[in-house]
């Protein structure tokens, strides 16, 4: 499998690229999870009102996403982890997951510090060499959105050092994932509904 197995919608309107042949093991493995979210990235609608309307807390968009995936079955998840040598037990704790399902992960990224990308990969390494995560996943945004976000007098509250798709590949060229195989798509323009 490859990602062209994906549907063209899909290919159309992310950026997909993949580490540890994570979407052969997505696809042949964890089926109903491919297709979870192959429904939730088709339906996905970049909206105007997702960028102009303020609020604090989580942003419009990782909500859109997490409700799709919530009514799919999947849920946050964190894991109570140890290290035990001897008689010695240390507790090893993990980040929580933002969606979790069946051994995949899948954590959303749309405005956070960069360093949210080395807490999510190591998390995804540390959970899959404890045999708890077979694949990482991680929905983010590409570079190229920022020209919506500067049109509409949102640039500032959004760039460079904040979680884009070039950032993130870096951190994965650079083994941040580990052994993990890990799944990144990013929301191209094309996604963006103006009307909305």
């Amino acid at each position: 499998m490859a990602l062209s197995d994906f549907p063209k919608f899909v290919r159309k309107n992310y950026e997909i690229h993949e580490w540890r042949h994570a979407s052969a093991v997505l696809h042949t493995d964890f089926r109903k999870e491919w297709d979870d979210i192959v429904a939730v990235l088709t339906k996905f609608r970049l909206q105007k009102s997702h960028i102009t309307v303020g609020g604090g807390g989580r942003s419009k968009v990782s909500a859109s996403i997490d409700q799709a995936f919530t009514a799919r079955g999947w849920a946050e998840r964190k894991f109570a982890t140890q290290i035990r040598v001897d008689q010695n037990v240390y507790d090893s704790p993990t980040h929580k997951v933002d969606c979790f399902k069946n051994t995949v992960g899948l954590e959303l990224e749309w405005n956070n510090k960069t360093e949210f990308y080395d807490r999510d990969l190591n998390n995804f390494r540390l959970l899959f060499e404890l045999r708890a995560l077979n694949v990482g996943v991680i929905i983010t945004r590409c570079d190229e959105l920022q020209e919506i976000f500067d049109s509409l007098g949102r640039g500032s509250s959004y760039g460079p050092t904040t979680t884009i798709l070039s950032k993130l590949l870096r951190k994965m060229e650079g083994g941040s994932g580990g052994g993990c195989p890990v799944l990144v798509f990013g929301i191209k323009k094309s996604l963006y509904d103006q009307n909305s």
